[in-house]
């Protein structure tokens, strides 16, 4: 079920997107990596571990050379 529709949407009850997610193009390798650091820290930030590598679903593992749960060619 989508959200409760912001108050400038008029013609419906909910809305599927939350207001102020929208996509953004990568436009280079650096911009990769801010984007894939920022992901990686999401589960730090939250507080459910102490280092990105820890959180046991997240590529971050790859990076630092321990196995994750799929199979991932990391980005360098």
């Amino acid at each position: 079920m989508g959200v409760i529709r912001g108050s400038h949407k008029v013609d419906r009850e909910f809305q599927f997107w939350q207001e102020g997610y929208h996509p953004e193009w990568i436009q280079n390798d650096e911009m990769m990596r801010q984007k894939m650091g920022y992901i990686h820290l999401n589960p730090v930030k939250r507080g459910y571990v102490d280092l990105a590598e820890h959180w046991r679903y997240s590529s971050a593992r790859d990076f630092v050379g321990l196995t994750g749960l799929l199979e991932i060619e990391p980005f360098v």
